[in-house]
């Protein structure tokens, strides 16, 4: 079930975000004040934050942050999309784009970005775009720093 974020799921968010070595700590204190943003700033209506919750078990794997790109017509961003490391290869983080780019259609969303880094570390995020029809859309050289480029990745969504 994938479900908008509640105040109980900030400590299991923040233990996933935790545990995902790929992350720097940069990222996690990033992904961390998100989520807060979320929980505490009523005012706000720029991230959007849903989370899975394993019908089974009871427990939130993973969790999905998209919002609308300023000054933009129908253009997304998927800010975050996080899986805990014990559920990697189960289906969850297809679960969660399908669901951000439910999301986006359902606001009349035509385009969903994703950023990511071209370090050898983010292959397989990179793969998991890939494996679900995103396309590289644009690369910066250099972005984050030498040797490091932003690859942003792209989705049509139809309406």
């Amino acid at each position: 079930m994938i479900r908008p974020l509640q105040l109980k799921d900030k400590d299991t968010l923040f233990k996933i975000i935790n545990s995902i070595n790929l992350f720097s700590e940069d990222e996690k204190t990033v992904a961390k004040e998100l989520i807060e943003e979320v929980l505490y700033n009523k005012f706000q209506d720029y991230y959007n934050v849903f989370v899975y919750e394993n019908e089974t078990d009871g427990k939130v794997h993973g969790y999905h942050c998209t919002g609308k790109r300023s000054m933009t017509e129908g253009v997304y961003d998927m800010y975050w999309i996080a899986v805990d490391p014990n559920y990697h290869n189960k289906g969850v983080g297809k679960l969660l784009i399908n669901h951000a780019e439910k999301f986006v259609k359902d606001q009349n969303g035509n385009l969903i970005l994703a950023e990511t880094s071209s370090k050898d570390s983010y292959i397989n995020t990179r793969s998991f775009y890939k494996a679900n029809n995103y396309e590289v859309l644009a690369e910066i050289k250099d972005f984050y720093k030498k040797d490091d480029n932003l690859i942003i990745f792209g989705k049509y969504i139809r309406i």
